[in-house]
């Protein structure tokens, strides 16, 4: 399916490039295009290489994660700009667009640098040099509380979703949930799909899974307290949902996580 993917985004971009002017853009120079991001106060633009380093970002970027200038940014990479368990997320993320797997305007829960989260709507795309091969990713992200268009439209599963984030670590049903968004359980479901494209239970799950991948990081806690402390009864149906998430055991982060700490590194 992947390969399939970027068969197709490869044909696109053959097309495109026999419409555009190369002669045009050689005159005005790749940079200059590439500042014009600049020009975008509340849209975040990166691009990075095929080991998730930034080679390029824009102000509305350097100015979101406290960097003066484009030189303090280029070469790191997320676990630089991010907490452990959501710089993980963020360079799985690149792997999957990079095999192919398109993003296009994901409405997504990410953790802000002032330790907040926030509503983004996120664009990602695999990056080809001029032999269609691909080297890297690059993309775009909008913080959608400036939109007043985007927040209306979420403010639907708003209730839901905040109650899901206080209160993931206990037994939450979804007739619950309907009754804080005055949905039946079907329209409820439906909307969950439409602006976060997964259904209310498994964003439930993705949040505790979340939040279990945090604390195997920070903290030294035993691996069954933290699967009860995130809601899981279960500690078996806790790996097992860990793994198809994550791809890994939950005993396998902790084990990178503790030789990290010791080598001084970062996962």
């Amino acid at each position: 399916m992947f390969r399939h993917s970027v068969e197709i985004h490869k044909v696109s971009m053959n097309t495109i490039q026999e419409m555009i002017d190369s002669d045009f853009l050689e005159e005005i120079g790749i940079p200059q295009i590439v500042h014009m991001f600049d020009l975008l106060p509340n849209t975040l633009f990166w691009i990075k290489n095929q080991n998730s380093q930034i080679i390029y970002a824009n102000q509305a970027f350097l100015d979101t994660y406290g960097f003066k200038n484009l030189a303090r940014v280029v070469g790191k990479n997320d676990d630089s700009l991010s907490p452990p368990h959501i710089a993980k997320q963020f360079m799985m993320d690149d792997k999957k667009v990079m095999s192919g797997e398109l993003v296009t305007n994901r409405v997504e829960l990410n953790l802000r640098p002032n330790g907040e989260f926030s509503w983004f709507s996120t664009t990602k795309r695999p990056l080809l040099n001029r032999r269609n091969e691909i080297v890297g990713s690059y993309g775009f992200t909008n913080h959608l509380e400036r939109s007043s268009h985007e927040i209306s439209s979420i403010s639907a599963i708003k209730a839901p979703v905040e109650f899901i984030r206080k209160n993931y670590h206990q037994d939450i049903s979804i007739e619950e949930l309907a009754k804080l968004a005055f949905l039946s359980i079907s329209a409820l479901e439906r909307r969950f799909k439409k602006y976060l494209s997964k259904t209310p239970k498994r964003f439930l799950n993705e949040i505790r899974l979340e939040n279990a991948r945090r604390l195997l990081i920070e903290t030294q806690q035993p691996i069954m307290e933290i699967a009860y402390q995130c809601g899981f009864s279960e500690h078996s149906y806790f790996s097992k949902q860990f793994k198809a998430f994550f791809g890994e055991l939950p005993s396998q982060l902790r084990k990178k996580s503790l030789q990290s700490n010791l080598s001084g590194g970062t996962i």
